[in-house]
């Protein structure tokens, strides 16, 4: 199975609303809106084409000629410009085959050549083992744990801070 991430395109618009109605939610922000309409593709994919190897790289994640999930790194600003942070979900079917953690490496090293940055944090909720497997595998350190920093569905969560440095 080969992992390739590709460059968001308009014309992907429909397989992102797609994937964006079908992802598990739980441990993803309350950012991304629910239902995913077109509305929401299109506001997003021109972000996408307006941060685009400035202060972002977006990418789609395609195994066996079908997107089926996302990764991005962006860049933060003022005194934490030199951190980005990673970003990505999958659709529920890959999960679990190794794709992640292969698209990780990939936009890891991406970010590291086209952005002004010198670390990648991956933030995430305390009971989202797999996630933060996927970090770990990729040399990510667990730095720290926010204590009852995130509420998601009426829940309180730690969140643990992920970095990696270039």
């Amino acid at each position: 199975m080969r992992v390739e991430l590709i460059k968001w395109s308009m014309a992907d618009k429909q397989a992102l609303i797609t994937i964006c109605n079908q992802i598990d939610r739980s441990y993803l922000s309350d950012r991304l809106p629910n239902p995913y309409t077109e509305v929401s593709a299109d506001w997003w994919l021109h972000r996408v084409e307006e941060t685009e190897g400035k202060c972002a790289i977006f990418r789609e994640i395609v195994v066996d000629g079908k997107i089926i999930g996302t990764i991005s790194v962006e860049q933060k600003a003022d005194v934490y410009r030199k951190d980005g942070e990673v970003g990505y979900y999958l659709l529920a079917d890959y999960s679990g085959k190794g794709i992640m953690s292969e698209a990780l490496r990939q936009i890891c090293e991406l970010a590291f050549q086209e952005l002004d940055i010198l670390r990648i944090s991956g933030l995430v909720y305390e009971p989202n083992a797999a996630s933060r497997r996927v970090l770990e595998k990729n040399g990510f350190v667990l730095e720290g744990t926010m204590k009852q920093a995130v509420i998601k569905d009426e829940k309180i969560y730690d969140l643990c801070v992920y970095g990696k440095i270039k």
